[in-house]
């Protein structure tokens, strides 16, 4: 069985995120500080699975459950509260690491929805990681090559491939860190 499909990247991602941003922020309104474009649907030219991450960032945890239930009343399917995985160096609060995560509706474009926490661990890996991505085009062609030949293994789900895919992301996410304080990048 192989769970993952990856495809070459589109050109047309940015414009359905922005037509799902549009939606998401007429359905969050002033619930969320930012809707963004996340994972490697929003890096150029990186294969991607044909799903768009997209982080929906609260002010305050309090807010998390807020923002499902607004989405859940227009038809978006709330999954389980979730932990995204501890990175090292990083925070080992747990509650850095909580996060909600919605589908889209079933007659909508494939979407992931993180939603986080502002200024949380979790919700600056997202931002950061895509950040240094788009500014590294050799290391985005690195990650999509791994990210092919993690996708041939015979997995047996998406879980699979995360765990393997994650500790990948983590060895990225060292250099970023020091890209940013080196640029001065911020949230």
């Amino acid at each position: 069985m192989n769970a993952i499909a990856i495809v070459n990247p589109d050109a047309n991602w940015p414009a359905q995120y922005e037509k799902t941003a549009e939606v998401l922020g007429r359905i969050l309104g002033d619930t969320v500080v930012r809707i963004d474009h996340i994972g490697s649907t929003s890096v150029p030219g990186l294969p991607a699975k044909d799903v768009l991450d997209i982080q929906a960032t609260v002010a305050a945890e309090s807010e998390l459950d807020d923002a499902v239930e607004l989405l859940v009343a227009a038809d978006w399917e709330a999954r389980p509260p979730r932990r995204d995985h501890p990175v090292p160096g990083l925070p080992t609060d747990e509650f850095q690491w909580v996060k909600r995560l919605v589908m889209e509706p079933q007659y909508r474009r494939r979407v992931n929805l993180h939603v986080r926490v502002a200024g949380r661990a979790n919700q600056r890996y997202a931002l950061l990681f895509r950040d240094y991505l788009r500014a590294h085009p050799d290391t985005a062609a690195a990650y999509g090559e791994f990210k092919r030949r993690a996708a041939a293994l015979r997995l047996e789900s998406v879980g699979e491939y995360a765990d393997l895919k994650d500790p990948v992301c983590d060895l990225i996410y060292l250099p970023a860190e020091e890209w940013a304080a080196r640029t001065g990048w911020s949230v």
